[in-house]
């Protein structure tokens, strides 16, 4: 059973991540929560510059939902020793690439997405960069690494909620994503908690 419960958190990032490929994560609707909180912070910021910032935290967003989907794979297939770290990596990361390549191709499908295979490789590179510390036996750095990028998904989506909200809109998948983050973060805590 508790081989099993280590399956759970990775299914459950997975899904999210296909299910930011929704029309509710379009970049006309980020840029509608974006905008009007750029606009707030910095009065004087133009239109281009709005666009700019919007096209870079869409794209760092990529680098992190990877990020933390190949860590919680790689942890996944290398808990208890049943992968060595490599195989395990290079799991992980195939795992990712496929997630990418399906993301796209469903985005592909939905009429205000478009679909990229510059997104692929970004994703890609995402979760290489995150799979790298492990590679080199840096497990510390992988939890550190899962820690932290989860706080930024709870973090930053609990801001997008709250600015989603602010500005009437319904919030989406924001409502599983963020509870979800949260709940790995806690299952996290928890683990660590009843190992020391």
């Amino acid at each position: 059973m508790k081989q099993l419960v280590t399956w759970v958190p990775a299914l459950i990032w997975t899904a999210l991540v296909l299910g930011f490929s929704s029309g509710d994560f379009s970049a006309e609707k980020t840029g509608s929560l974006l905008a009007p909180l750029l606009i707030w912070l910095l009065p004087w910021i133009t239109p281009s510059q709005i666009d700019v910032i919007h096209f870079f935290v869409r794209k760092a967003a990529h680098l992190t939902e990877y990020g933390i989907l190949a860590l919680l794979w790689f942890r996944t297939v290398t808990y208890s020793g049943r992968l060595r770290v490599p195989t395990g990596a290079l799991l992980a990361l195939a795992i990712s690439v496929v997630s990418a390549i399906v993301d796209e191709t469903h985005q592909s499908m939905v009429p205000s997405r478009t679909s990229s295979a510059a997104d692929v490789l970004l994703d890609s590179i995402g979760a290489t960069i995150a799979l790298v510390p492990a590679c080199l036996g840096w497990r510390w750095v992988v939890g550190a690494t899962t820690g932290a990028l989860l706080w930024i998904a709870v973090i930053g989506g609990l801001l997008a909620l709250m600015l989603d909200l602010a500005v009437g809109a319904h919030g989406g998948v924001l409502w599983l994503t963020v509870p979800a983050a949260g709940a790995l973060l806690a299952y996290r805590w928890r683990r660590s908690d009843s190992s020391s």
